[in-house]
């Protein structure tokens, strides 16, 4: 049995083609695909959108424009696991541009009601530290902030 992997598929209430942009041109590795139009008889007026592809950060997506009846909560985000701080401000920037919401802990609304968590590597490291002090401290930190700030992360995490 062959398989292709996963594609994500996100629905929007005609903003498909608008969130398939936006998301290629905030992560690298990104690109947008084929878009599907409504035919004569379709589920919309004839060449409306109904479906964009496109990969961002490497990962396979489908926007549909599915209608008003579902909105996007917390209960699914993405997570981005960042280098260094100068990803965690792109990324935080550009997700909560245009009508975002910054969150708690590192998560944010983008402008189409998409979650996300913008989680820096170090930190992963410094909760997983085996000293639950150290991790304890990192923790605590984190839960103080919106947008994550290694380096106050790392001064909670030293003990300063």
């Amino acid at each position: 049995m062959s398989s292709d992997g996963f594609t994500t598929c996100l629905w929007f209430d005609g903003q498909a083609e608008e969130a398939a942009a936006h998301y290629v041109s905030v992560f690298k590795n990104s690109r947008l695909g084929d878009t599907l139009r409504s035919p004569e008889g379709g589920p919309g007026p004839v060449g409306s959108v109904i479906t964009v592809e496109f990969v961002a950060n490497g990962q396979k997506f489908v926007a549909l424009n599915g209608g008003p009846e579902f909105k996007f909560n917390e209960a699914i985000s993405f997570q981005i696991l960042c280098a260094d701080q100068e990803e965690v401000d792109h990324y935080w920037t550009k997700l909560t541009e245009d009508g975002g919401e910054a969150g708690p802990c590192g998560w944010l609304k983008d402008k189409f009601g998409v979650s996300w968590q913008v989680v820096p590597k170090r930190f992963l490291e410094m909760f997983a530290d085996a000293d639950s002090e150290k991790a304890g401290r990192a923790m605590k930190a984190m839960m103080e902030m919106g947008k994550l700030d290694i380096a106050t992360l790392e001064k909670a995490y030293a003990g300063e």
